[in-house]
């Protein structure tokens, strides 16, 4: 009961940073979303930032749990899966599963430092990227003069691109069209790809 109870606010965290982000949500929505009393939900997080490390740790869980699946049944290339793993970011950010995190808390930024588990998943997934995009670049599907580490951090801000939600406001185009837009000026730059 503890553990699905636990699993119900981070469920919910996820949702109001997506919704809302960090400065603006507060304990007593997390309590009242998850339908708790507020001492209850400080049994279980002594914070905001605590909740907020949670549903990032949740979310770097199920992006190695995809990266799992792309190396096991997905596409040979890195460069594609690569871009299906940017697509998964993207669909999430769409569905309002993609917590929003601001860069400059450094509250936040302290406390996701501090959180071995966080971190520890962070590198795991930076490392298995990482190994994607220098096979990439290898093959010539990516640029090789490009350091990797800037190309995982570009990968890395489509998960929280403000454009997504300005072109899902403005309800011009299919969330798939969006989509397929940010992965084509990604990986192909406004230009278009290569011929």
């Amino acid at each position: 009961m503890l553990r699905s109870r636990e699993e119900a606010i981070v469920v919910s965290v996820n949702r109001l940073l997506a919704e809302k982000g960090f400065e603006t949500m507060t304990m007593d929505e997390v309590a009242a979303d998850v339908g708790i009393a507020k001492a209850s939900l400080y049994k279980h997080f002594n914070s905001k930032e605590e909740l907020a490390g949670a549903a990032m740790i949740r979310v770097l869980e199920r992006a190695l749990e995809q990266v799992d699946v792309l190396e096991r049944d997905g596409p040979a290339r890195e460069i594609d899966r690569l871009k299906a793993m940017t697509r998964w970011t993207l669909d999430l950010q769409l569905a309002g599963e993609m917590p929003s995190l601001p860069a400059q808390n450094s509250a936040l930024r302290n406390a996701l430092i501090a959180n071995k588990a966080y971190l520890d998943r962070l590198m795991r997934l930076s490392d298995r990227l990482g190994a994607w995009i220098t096979a990439a670049q290898s093959a010539g599907d990516l640029n090789a003069a490009l350091p990797p580490e800037l190309v995982l951090y570009t990968l890395f801000a489509r998960a929280c691109d403000p454009v997504l939600s300005l072109l899902k406001v403005s309800g011009n185009l299919s969330d798939d069209q969006i989509a397929e837009a940010l992965i084509s000026t990604c990986f192909d730059g406004l230009t278009g790809p290569r011929r």
